[in-house]
């Protein structure tokens, strides 16, 4: 393995007061080629790619899912998600 590349991925949430979480993705090539993507923030999710591209929309995507399931399931409380900076702004 060589020494992971470091991306920052800013996920942007809200509306007229966007504030940004920022997760840290850690990329490498396999020594078989395989593209892997990692978010040590959040253990456990990481996706193999067919390229460095493919590796990063998989993990950025499942780094969603897996911070939707945690709020939805009270692991993460609206005072977490503030204290961390995030606001959710929803139209009705």
């Amino acid at each position: 393995m060589t020494h992971p590349a470091i991306t920052n991925v800013v996920a942007k949430v809200g509306t007229a007061h966007t504030s940004a979480v920022r997760l840290t993705v850690e990329v490498d090539c396999e020594e078989d080629g395989r593209w892997i993507a990692e978010v040590p923030e959040l253990p456990g999710v990481m996706c193999y790619g067919r390229d460095r591209a493919e590796a990063l929309r998989l993990v950025q995507a499942l780094a969603l899912r897996v911070v939707a399931d945690r709020f939805e399931q009270g692991e993460i409380s609206d005072a977490d998600m503030r204290d961390a900076g995030v606001s959710f702004s929803f139209a009705a």
